[in-house]
């Protein structure tokens, strides 16, 4: 649909954020409908887009024929049925999930873990998590654990195992999202190893992470519990870390005084 827009030099795009939106489906009903001028199709704008009146015009301004109202007419129609199938499978998935309320609850403690990526997991891994032992195997069937390849002594690659490729993907989305979030145990773990393991396989630790988690969530029925930013640099201890940080400095030339915060 935006290439066609822009075929006939109509740049809805470039003001409306949503061109599908209520503004954007009125003016593109109006236009297959046969209404052309700029000036009428800016009016169908919602009151928060006509202050930017002038500028509306100008995108609307093109040489939209009946060919581009059969095509878009054609695409709109495509659109409206993907979305009335959405809802009803999104209705159905709801009716499914109604029974395991209580997982998908403990599910949407973890940071940044969404309804949807919620209820991929469950319906992956099920709501029965005594068939798996232990949360090792889990991760490993679910394709999360270093692979172990060996030949003659030597492991040339830890690359993981296919498992479980929904999972997989959705864990991916949510291990990406939460690396990006501020005084959390799973941010902290990956920027603790992206510096020397890389992007790729820092995720891969925290899918893993979040996996383990999910495993001990639904064995004792518990939620998350995040054991903070601060995690890290707790266990390897604040002296250790503030000798390491004065070295540097005093290498660099500096001559260090520490005063504890909140001492006089």
């Amino acid at each position: 649909m935006q290439n066609l827009l822009e075929d006939c030099g109509i740049k809805l795009t470039s003001v409306v954020s949503d061109f599908l939106g209520v503004s954007g489906r009125r003016m593109l009903e109006a236009l297959i409908g046969g209404t052309r001028d700029p000036k009428v199709l800016a009016e169908l704008a919602a009151p928060n887009l006509r202050t930017r009146r002038e500028v509306l015009v100008e995108a609307l301004t093109g040489y939209f024929t009946d060919h581009h109202a059969l095509l878009a007419r054609t695409m709109l129609d495509r659109i409206d049925e993907a979305t009335a199938m959405e809802r009803r499978l999104n209705a159905r998935i709801e009716a499914h999930v109604r029974s395991f309320q209580r997982q998908v609850e403990l599910l949407a403690t973890i940071p940044r873990v969404s309804a949807h990526t919620a209820e991929v997991i469950l319906a992956e891994i099920g709501a029965d998590i005594t068939r798996f032992p232990s949360a090792g195997h889990l991760a490993s069937w679910a394709g999360l654990c270093p692979g172990n390849h060996e030949s003659a002594g030597k492991s040339p690659s830890g690359r993981t195992r296919p498992g479980d490729p929904w999972l997989k993907g959705v864990l991916g989305q949510a291990a990406i999202s939460v690396c990006r979030t501020k005084a959390t145990y799973l941010a902290a773990r990956y920027r603790r190893l992206v510096g020397r393991r890389g992007r790729r396989r820092a995720l891969v630790a925290l899918q893993h992470s979040i996996i383990v988690s999910i495993w001990q969530m639904f064995t004792h029925d518990k939620e998350y519990a995040d054991l903070g930013g601060d995690y890290f640099l707790e266990r390897t201890g604040k002296t250790r870390a503030t000798r390491r940080l004065v070295s540097q400095l005093n290498h660099l030339g500096f001559q260090v005084s520490l005063q504890p915060v909140g001492a006089t």
